[in-house]
């Protein structure tokens, strides 16, 4: 189902699935040109060169982009899918795997265009890269849980598709995405934790840019408390799914 997912976004297209890799590799463009040639951005007043910006930046948004894929689909999974809900016996709870399945493959393809720039732009690649599996396992279940929630919640609040949307957006402005987190005052940056997607970020930039390990302490917390909020999630869509049949 990821597969067909991932083929249908691009059935009918000249190129295929090649657009899943022109596109990342054209936003990379687009966030180098505004980012460091018009507004000379630089992390934290480093003296790096805008490249390096911009691939910071990139590693960020790669995060944003996987956790905005699958929480705006989720409140209308099960909506698109009634068919799985009325006329055969299946395992809804899988659907947000496939959704995730396809949202981690564009996240491969973009962090490939990631290390490709920082390949060309640096002369190597950091041999942390090899650690960023271990940071996406502790999203994952976040993901599916924020998933769960969602699609159960959109059933019966078609409202929650807009909303979510919104939050997509704020979480990203408010994560340590365009801006390092030691630049919010002190008294604010622990609040930055609560943001689901500042561990992930920080972590992700650690081992994908900085050539160095993440934060171990924080990320471990950050596991535990994703596999708790995937769990009671889970116990939610299964108590809510005997009604979807009824509100469908």
């Amino acid at each position: 189902m990821a597969k067909r997912d991932v083929i249908g976004r691009y059935r009918g297209s000249f190129i295929g699935l090649l657009w899943s890799f022109f596109n990342p590799l054209l936003m990379l463009a687009i966030y180098g040109f505004v980012f460091g040639y018009i507004f000379k951005s630089r992390w934290n007043g480093q003296t790096g060169g805008h490249v390096e910006f911009v691939v910071i930046l990139f590693a960020g948004l790669n995060i944003n982009a996987l956790f905005a894929d699958c929480a705006n689909r989720a409140p209308m999974l099960i909506v698109e899918n009634t068919n799985f809900v009325k006329k055969v016996v299946f395992p809804l709870e899988t659907l947000p795997w496939s959704t995730l399945g396809s949202a981690l493959f564009h996240l491969a393809v973009s962090t490939l265009v990631l290390l490709i720039i920082s390949l060309l732009a640096d002369g190597s690649i950091p041999g942390t890269v090899v650690l960023f599996p271990i940071v996406l396992a502790c999203f994952v279940p976040f993901l599916v849980g924020t998933m769960w929630l969602f699609a159960s919640l959109g059933v019966f609040l078609r409202d929650l598709k807009q909303a979510v949307g919104i939050m997509t957006m704020a979480l990203m402005f408010t994560a340590p995405i365009m801006y390092p987190r030691t630049m919010v005052p002190v008294q604010y940056q622990d609040l930055m934790l609560l943001n689901p997607l500042t561990v992930i970020v920080e972590s992700s930039q650690d081992v994908l840019v900085w050539g160095q390990q993440p934060s171990w302490l924080l990320l471990g917390g950050y596991a535990i408390c994703s596999c708790l909020f995937a769990w009671l999630a889970f116990v939610w869509f299964e108590r809510t799914r005997k009604g979807f049949a009824d509100v469908l």
